[in-house]
C-alpha cells in the first residue's frame, strides 16, 4: 500500500464560524493503483489532495506513506518526505517560465541530487516518454496547453516518485488533449508501477482509471 488515510479531517475556524471541509475520510491506495477522486466544486477535492501531499496539516486522522505516519512527524521533516514519495501536477502547470522545457524537467532532477550531463540526458529521456522530443529547446509560451501539461507530467517523474497527485491536470485542455494526458500517467502506472490519485471534473477518466471515488460535502459518498 503506498497511501493510507484513516480518519481524515479537515475544520477551518474563522471567528464563530466553523468550516468541515474534509470530514472523517478513509481510503488506501495501492501500489500502481490509478484512483479518481470526483465530486462538485467546493466538495474537498483539493483539501484532501493536498493533506495526501502533505502541503496541508489535518486537523485530525492519520495519514501513512510506505507505513510512515506523515501526521506525525515536525514540520521540517515534510519537504523530504515530499521529495522522496511524491510527484506533484497542477491545472496551472506551474512551469518556470524563463526556462526551457528541457529545463524544467532538470530542476527536479538537480533537486534529486542529478546534475550536469547526467540531467540533461535524463530530461530528454523524460520529454521522448512523454511525446516531447522535439520541444525540449522550447520556451513555456511556445508550447500549446498539451505540451506543458506533458513537462510538468515529465517533471514529476523525474524524481521516480512512488505516488504521483495530480490537481484537476485537464482543466485547461481541450477533450482531446486531456485524454492523452491521462493516458500518459496511465502508462506510467503500468511500466513503472506508480500510484496516481487524480482529483478531475472529466467524466471520461472512468475509462481509464482502476477506481473512482466520490467526494460529497467532504464525505466520501461512493465508489466505482
Amino acid at each position: 500500500m503506498i497511501i493510507e488515510v484513516k480518519n481524515l479531517w479537515k475544520i477551518y475556524r474563522e471567528g464563530r464560524v466553523t468550516v468541515e471541509a474534509i470530514k472523517d475520510v478513509s481510503l488506501s491506495v495501492r501500489d500502481g493503483e490509478m484512483v479518481a477522486i470526483m465530486g462538485p466544486s467546493g466538495s474537498g477535492k483539493t483539501t484532501l489532495l493536498s493533506m495526501m501531499g502533505c502541503i496541508l496539516k489535518p486537523t485530525e486522522g492519520d495519514i501513512i506513506i510506505k507505513d510512515l505516519k506523515i501526521n506525525g512527524l515536525d514540520e521540517r521533516n515534510l519537504p523530504e518526505i515530499r521529495s522522496r514519495y511524491i510527484g506533484f501536477i497542477f491545472q496551472a502547470f506551474n512551469l518556470f517560465h524563463s526556462l526551457t522545457a528541457s529545463e524544467n524537467v532538470e530542476v527536479a532532477l538537480n533537486l534529486k541530487g542529478i546534475e550536469g550531463k547526467e540531467a540533461e540526458k535524463e530530461s530528454r529521456k523524460l520529454l521522448e516518454k512523454v511525446g516531447l522530443r522535439e520541444r525540449e529547446e522550447f520556451l513555456p509560451k511556445d508550447m500549446s496547453g498539451g505540451e506543458k501539461q506533458r513537462v510538468a507530467i515529465a517533471r514529476a517523474l523525474a524524481v521516480n516518485p512512488p505516488l504521483i497527485l495530480a490537481d484537476e491536470p485537464t482543466g485547461n485542455l481541450d477533450s482531446k488533449t486531456g485524454f492523452d494526458v491521462i493516458k500518459i500517467l496511465k502508462e506510467s502506472t503500468i511500466k513503472e508501477g506508480t500510484s496516481v490519485v487524480i482529483v478531475t471534473h472529466d467524466g471520461r477518466i472512468k475509462e481509464i482509471v482502476d477506481r473512482v471515488l466520490y467526494l460529497e460535502d467532504g464525505k466520501i459518498v461512493g465508489e466505482g
